[in-house]
């Protein structure tokens, strides 16, 4: 039996890379149903093509289109995120890949939770604002949660069973800016932030990984996904990216996991899991990588690692404060209406502003999400 799988953001860099990885064992996955935002031309060449049992377009202006373009197949087509919540709890899913962007990921992941479903984890906004409610899911539950990220995926291969980790070692490439001044920063535009010098990604998280907040999401990702405290993750600046992330032991032991800056071995890894699969992946060729380079993180220069780590520590509904506001300052900033550094600024006058509460319900979360969209927004007019 192939295992069906749901697609959440099935028109983003994660979601096309993971069609490629079930183009390419088609006797063992199935895409079961796609969703996308607002990319229905993209969405509806997918669904020509892989012939899911459901599409889904959250932006509900698109469905006539969607659905026009598909109606000579046996496609049912539906629109909004009530829909996409709905999706993901169908009897037939086996597996639901969470690579929407940003906090709109959150609610339909923990429908799937809920509904019992592998959860292949893409979407660190998931447990950026809610950690600690989707582990008490999790466990409740009783249900896999794989991480599909380069780095997380990279620990989880290198953890073992019986042996506590000391630390754990997240790599960063220290994206396109990594030697610019603070005065250099002042004037970088979108171009050349989107313009990542290792990883092809979407442009919100180009954008995050440029201004090191994506390693700060990673951060509170990793805290949640292998119960260890901030104080023991440590970022590292590795420029070449390849070596994706490390673990190290109690006796001091580091294991690392390497591989070229390709989304599709920890999409696969996830599906997979706990075996591999013989892959046409592009592999290292050691002998013309040349040197690997590691260095420490500048938090004057990239703040945004420093209030994720401040986040994190506060707890909390805190570190939803910092998503919603990142979320807001990046949209903004693509839109050529804040400077790169303002960012920050933006984003610690939320942290300040909002309402703390430590111990949040899901309702929490939402409102805790919308007063901090709200506050960002005004402070960048």
């Amino acid at each position: 039996m192939k295992k069906k799988i749901v697609i959440l953001g099935s028109t983003g860099s994660i979601g096309t890379q993971a069609l490629d990885v079930i183009e390419e064992h088609s006797d063992l996955y199935e895409a079961y149903a796609l969703t996308a935002n607002n990319s229905v031309d993209l969405l509806i060449k997918q669904a020509r093509k892989f012939l899911p049992e459901v599409v889904v377009i959250a932006n509900e202006e698109k469905y006539p289109l969607l659905k026009d373009a598909l109606s000579d197949l046996p496609i049912k087509a539906y629109a909004g995120a009530d829909a996409i919540c709905q999706i993901v709890q169908e009897k037939p899913v086996d597996i639901v890949l969470a690579s929407m962007v940003g906090y709109a990921g959150l609610r339909p992941t923990i429908e799937a939770i809920k509904a019992g479903k592998v959860i292949a984890l893409a979407n660190k906004e998931t447990l950026v604002v809610a950690g600690e409610l989707i582990n008490s899911l999790v466990n409740k539950y009783n249900v896999p949660l794989l991480p599909v990220d380069s780095e997380h995926s990279a620990i989880f291969q290198c953890l073992e069973m019986n042996n506590k980790i000391e630390k754990i070692i997240l790599t960063a490439s220290g994206g396109p800016f990594r030697k610019f001044s603070k005065e250099e920063l002042l004037h970088v535009t979108k171009e050349q932030a989107l313009k990542h010098p290792n990883w092809d990604m979407g442009a919100k998280i180009t954008i995050d990984s440029a201004s090191m907040m994506n390693k700060g999401f990673e951060v509170m990702e990793a805290k949640w996904l292998f119960g260890v405290s901030p104080e023991q993750i440590e970022v590292v600046v590795h420029p070449q990216s390849v070596i994706h992330s490390m673990v190290q032991f109690e006796d001091g032991a580091v294991k690392a996991q390497l591989g070229v800056p390709d989304m599709r071995l920890p999409i696969q890894y996830a599906f997979s899991y706990p075996n591999r699969l013989k892959s046409s992946f592009d592999r290292l060729d050691f002998t013309t990588m040349g040197n690997l380079t590691f260095e420490k993180p500048d938090l004057t220069r990239f703040r945004n690692l420093d209030l994720a780590y401040k986040a994190l520590n506060q707890g909390g509904n805190m570190p939803c404060i910092i998503n919603a506001a990142n979320e807001v300052v990046v949209d903004s900033f693509l839109h050529d209406k804040i400077s790169f550094l303002a960012m920050s600024d933006v984003i610690e006058n939320t942290m300040s502003k909002i309402a703390f509460i430590s111990k949040p319900t899901y309702e929490d979360y939402v409102n805790t999400d919308d007063e901090a969209r709200k506050l960002a927004a005004s402070l960048i007019k």
